[in-house]
């Protein structure tokens, strides 16, 4: 008899501000922690945001604060590792919520998996999407999803007591042009890539952001073995409730 697959519940917040999402993400890491909330997936974009790393280095911002929130670009410092990456429209961010404990307490199997989850999804998409070896040493791998020497997708994670948090940004439609205004994860001589741009596809954004979040849930649910269930916004908009209603 097969054995039955546990639930991932399917967060999806449209667009929002990233102070909002980190506030509710917090919330729901505390409930996974308690076993109050099943394994989930939190998926959407953020307006204009520069994140900053545990690693992060401020010179790797390409402009001050006071002219980054000038053009609508807001930064935060997380807790997630990494240096420092952007987020915006046209940008899929996905921040899952896994306790490892029921999978495997292993940060480098989780974050390999977070890439094949990519990899497939490109895969799935036409497009052929690697993992990229350092030029220092062969046998180090950069992280995040690579199309030849630009990268797709970006990823950056946070484990407390063997719950995840942060995760995942794809480039779908997003402007690139805001790349310029930071080195993306520190790496200056690499670049940065869309599935729009690869594909150059005529699809409209909506279109093509509805089709790539779909192959994202899917292959998210192959990897790590979970039956993905999407849940409605009076779910758990109730149970970040009150982080809602503070960040107001």
């Amino acid at each position: 008899m097969a054995t039955q697959k546990q639930i991932c519940g399917v967060i999806d917040w449209g667009v929002e501000a990233y102070g909002r999402v980190s506030g509710w993400q917090k919330e729901l890491v505390a409930a996974r922690q308690t076993g109050s909330v099943p394994d989930l997936l939190l998926l959407g974009e953020h307006p204009h945001v520069i994140t900053l790393g545990r690693n992060a280095r401020r010179e790797h911002l390409c402009l001050p604060e006071p002219e980054l929130a000038r053009r609508g670009v807001e930064v935060h410092e997380t807790d997630r590792g990494g240096d420092v990456t952007y987020h915006g429209p046209g940008q899929l961010v996905g921040y899952p919520i896994l306790d490892l404990g029921g999978l495997r307490k292993d940060v480098v199997w989780y974050v390999r998996s977070l890439e094949e989850v990519l990899i497939r999804t490109a895969q799935e998409l036409g497009l052929v999407a690697v993992r990229q070896p350092t030029a220092r040493e062969k046998r180090q791998l950069y992280t995040g999803v690579w199309v030849g020497e630009e990268k797709l997708a970006a990823i950056g994670i946070h484990v407390s007591r063997w719950v995840t948090s942060h995760g995942f940004a794809l480039n779908v439609t997003a402007d690139l042009s805001y790349f310029d205004l930071i080195v993306p994860c520190g790496i200056r001589e690499k670049g940065v890539t869309s599935v729009e741009q690869l594909r150059g596809t005529e699809q409209s954004a909506p279109d093509l952001m509805k089709e790539v979040k779909a192959a994202v849930i899917k292959q998210f649910g192959e990897v790590f073995g979970r039956e993905m269930a999407p849940l409605a916004s009076e779910t758990w908009e109730a149970r970040v409730g009150a982080e809602q209603a503070a960040a107001s």
